[in-house]
């Protein structure tokens, strides 16, 4: 193959033009991409006997970016350019795609070709898949249950996918991705990989239960990445997993307790990697190093021309999560060293009364049918309670925390609806007060109770300070505030109320710190 048919036709612009796939199936710039790749070593790609996979190929870009530089890095060794390209690609690139059609992007992105045993190809291969495979994959179903309403449950034992989901016809995608599926990986090429590197597949659906969550499978591909015990690992993932995200815990754990990450690129907003998309909480990529173990050399990007850099471990001492700013650090342990209750305390799960319903096949959050006050009826917040959302209910309907219907207590909404990109941030939304006989259902959650109104309103004050909310951001990175999210948040006296400053004061926050706290959070009416 010619010099001039290579140059032509291997555009290292083009896969950038493409438009994403959705949230959770995004393509990679090749700026991202080449970022990622000058965490690793450069010397790998001088070395004719290095060996690269991405297990989760979408457009083959990381292949193509890795050609590139392999292309340049071995010319002294291969001075031949077409005898070196087919170095490269039959013996040092290796994909799997996650989609018939993400195959024939990669292959096309890689090769030239869809087809690398046609003619168009850059180098030449005996079979049409090449070096970039895509097998059909069947879910694994495991043994059906049956929740309380006799509804059948059942889900894949190695991802978590719903049956009622992706239980397809062979017409559709399965999204069963092999590199999750299996017990052996490496049996997929019969080998093992210097360098593993990629962008995995972030959730599947569960249904659409309000029950359950989108299940998060960009974790497993991490885990088995870290089986395969390649020298390197790098992947850019959703970075909902530091502090919170569904069936995470245990991720976490594993994640923050490896020394062997060595670099960490945070981005607080996730469209600073990929345009028009909108994860909440950002997106982050790493770089796990085998034969390091030390501290974590931790870029947080928290705007497009900011980026503070630190060195640290990611699990601080006695933290089940990982804290984002290197600058919260001192405040949180001032907050900790008064060894006070946890806020979290008072703070009810979701569906503080019992009022969800299932119908038979989804559950649903209880809305009322009536609109006026009746004898003994209870007065309900069911959603935007400054715009109508409210109704009444009989007392017989509330199966939980009855005792705090009969008294004061705060609401504040689930889901923050005054998100935003990047700080200052409002974090949560208002609260507001709940008289005795008034609850709500799951859009909000319940807070107390408090033995009379003063008490629920100074409460209100307290949540309002930027002091308190700047706590609850250490711990909330989606759209989401669960209970959990307020764990770092410390109980007050709230037989009077509290300002920041006194706030600040009490917890003798130096300058710099109240100036943190200050610049991230927005003042809230």
């Amino acid at each position: 193959m010619s010099n001039a048919l290579f140059e032509n036709v291997y555009n290292p612009d083009v896969l950038s033009c493409l438009a994403n796939l959705s949230n959770d199936e995004v393509f990679t710039p090749p700026d991202v991409v080449n970022k990622m790749l000058d965490m690793l070593p450069q010397e790998l790609f001088r070395n004719p006997d290095t060996t690269f996979l991405d297990p989760a190929c979408k457009t083959g870009v990381f292949l193509r970016e890795i050609a590139k530089r392999l292309i340049v890095g071995l010319e002294p060794q291969i001075p031949d350019l077409q005898e070196r390209i087919d170095h490269i690609f039959h013996k040092q690139l290796y994909g799997i795609a996650i989609t018939e059609l993400t195959s024939l992007l990669s292959r096309r992105g890689v090769y030239c070709s869809k087809y690398p045993n046609s003619e168009f190809s850059v180098s030449r291969f005996d079979d049409a898949q090449g070096n970039i495979r895509y097998k059909r994959i069947q879910h694994t179903w495991g043994k059906t249950t049956y929740d309380n309403d006799g509804k059948p449950k059942a889900s894949c034992v190695w991802c978590g996918a719903s049956k009622t989901e992706y239980d397809r016809s062979k017409e559709l995608e399965t999204y069963a991705y092999e590199w999750i599926h299996m017990q052996n990986p490496e049996e997929i090429f019969k080998m093992r990989f210097d360098v593993i590197i990629g962008n995995p597949p972030y959730q599947l659906s569960t249904g659409g239960s309000l029950d359950m969550q989108a299940t998060p499978i960009y974790n497993k591909f991490v885990e088995v990445g870290k089986k395969m015990k390649p020298r390197y690992l790098s992947m850019i993932i959703p970075s909902r997993w530091m502090n919170g995200g569904f069936a995470l815990d245990n991720f976490r754990e594993e994640m923050i307790s490896d020394k062997s990450i060595r670099i960490l690129h945070d981005f607080l907003n996730a469209e600073d990697c990929f345009s028009g998309i909108n994860l909440t909480g950002g997106v982050c990529y790493f770089l796990w190093d085998r034969e390091y173990s030390g501290k974590c050399l931790i870029f947080t990007h928290e705007k497009k021309d900011q980026t503070i850099e630190s060195e640290r471990y990611l699990k601080e001492d006695g933290c089940s999560t990982y804290i984002r700013y290197s600058q919260a650090l001192s405040i949180l342990k001032k907050v900790r060293n008064y060894g006070e209750a946890k806020f979290s305390e008072i703070v009810s799960q979701r569906d503080p009364f019992g009022l969800n319903y299932y119908d038979g096949k989804t559950e649903h959050m209880f809305k009322p049918t009536k609109f006026s006050p009746f004898p003994n009826s209870i007065k309900l917040y069911y959603f935007g309670w400054q715009s109508n959302g409210v109704g009444y209910i009989e007392p017989e309907r509330i199966t939980t925390r009855r005792d705090a219907v009969d008294k004061y207590k705060v609401l504040i909404s689930k889901a923050n609806g005054a998100a935003s990109k990047q700080a200052p941030y409002a974090v949560i939304s208002q609260p507001f007060i709940a008289a005795p006989q008034e609850c709500c259902n799951m859009t909000y959650l319940c807070i107390g109770p408090f033995e009379n109104k003063q008490e629920a309103k100074n409460c209100c004050l307290y949540i309002t300070t930027k002091f308190f909310r700047f706590l609850v951001s250490l711990l909330k990175n989606t759209q989401n505030a669960l209970r959990k999210v307020y764990s770092f948040v410390p109980m007050q006296d709230f037989s009077k109320p509290w300002t920041d400053a006194e706030l600040y004061a009490k917890y003798n926050l130096t300058q710099e710190e109240i100036g943190f706290i200050e610049s991230m959070i927005k003042p809230m009416e």
